[in-house]
């Protein structure tokens, strides 16, 4: 939904808090790129976005949890792009073109300097790890939406899984590009090695004894 469809559907109280979370968000995070995560307070994000560091408790529990709010957008632009595939595509072009959507949708200037301050502070880093989990339930949702029966729906959860490891290693060495790369091409290229070196394990696995 956009914008305007949001503004039009919401109360006169939701929107207000809407825009407050909104503008805490933006507070919070060009002070983050301004002076670093671990030298803003509450009290400053809660100046800058002029709100009481209370109302800013409202909204979130933690420095941390502003800086994580937009996974919950981009776990929900992931799912709405694999549920626009077409039905009838396999289910790892699905993921493929979906991810990469989502993705490069997401990748504006400000997410970029978000992942940078991230990779910069050691306490965001760890905690980063936790997207994975919650992406890992999101995709498996979105693909067993996709299946018609119990055992294309287990066999996509296994997918589910194998792909957001894959997700993980991808970021890592998107990271090392050097600038102008274009983000789109290496994506497609990574899943293609990663599909090929998948084929690659399960033949080097077929010789494998089951008895």
């Amino acid at each position: 939904m956009t914008k305007a469809g949001i503004t039009e559907t919401e109360g006169r109280r939701e929107r207000k808090r809407r825009q407050t979370r909104e503008r805490i968000e933006q507070a919070a995070m060009e002070l983050f790129l301004e002076r670093g995560f671990d030298a803003t307070t509450i009290e400053d994000i809660a100046a800058r976005a002029d709100v009481s560091k209370r109302s800013f408790f409202d909204y979130f529990p933690s420095k941390e949890d502003v800086v994580f709010a937009w996974q919950d957008g981009f776990a929900d632009r992931m799912m709405e792009a694999i549920a626009s595939r077409p039905a009838d595509e396999p289910a790892v072009q699905a993921v493929q073109y979906g991810l990469v959507s989502a993705v490069v949708s997401a990748a504006d200037e400000r997410a970029l300097k978000l992942g940078e301050l991230i990779r910069c502070t050691p306490a965001l880093r760890a905690r980063d790890q936790l997207k994975y989990a919650k992406l890992e339930a999101k995709l498996t949702e979105a693909l067993k939406a996709r299946s018609r029966s119990d055992e294309e729906r287990e066999r996509m959860r296994l997918l589910a899984a194998v792909v957001m490891g894959a997700l993980r290693v991808g970021g890592e060495r998107w990271a090392e590009q050097p600038p102008g790369v274009s983000l789109e091409t290496f994506a497609h290229r990574f899943f293609a090695d990663f599909w090929k070196t998948l084929g690659d394990f399960g033949g080097e696995g077929s010789g494998i004894r089951t008895d």
